[in-house]
């Protein structure tokens, strides 16, 4: 028979706080999906404004007025940054399938890089825009 004593040992969920460090690379990857959720989104806006100029004035109107709002205005920029935040990470993977950059150092290097290349880029972008 099994011995059904209960343990003392803490669960997962209380040792994050205690024991687990975030590392470049585990966020990253994190930031890497959540970027490409956020991509289908602003997608999904840009179809909507194209939609509703084929559709008529008023639906464009409306759409147009939502796109060039302020809030659009961050959405475009913030999904400007996701772009090429989720294209540079794109990179990194296939620079692992290649087999290089494997070691936890150079892939936490590439990751700061790409961080700050994904901010510079965008940042370009808006300037020439």
């Amino acid at each position: 028979m099994a011995d059904n004593k209960q343990d003392n040992r803490p669960l997962s969920p209380f040792m994050i706080g205690q024991y687990y460090r975030p590392q470049w690379t585990s966020m990253s990857s994190i930031f890497t999906r959540i970027t490409g959720l956020s991509l289908l989104v602003a997608s999904l806006l840009i179809v909507w404004w194209f939609v509703a100029a084929a559709t008529g004035p008023e639906a464009f109107a409306t759409a147009n007025g939502f796109v060039t709002s302020w809030f659009g205005d961050l959405v475009l920029f913030l999904s400007t940054w996701a772009m090429f935040y989720h294209m540079l990470f794109g990179v990194r993977h296939l620079i692992w399938d290649s087999g290089r950059m494997l070691e936890v150092d150079q892939s936490e290097m590439y990751a700061q890089a790409a961080l700050v290349g994904s901010v510079l880029l965008t940042i370009f972008v808006v300037i020439v825009l």
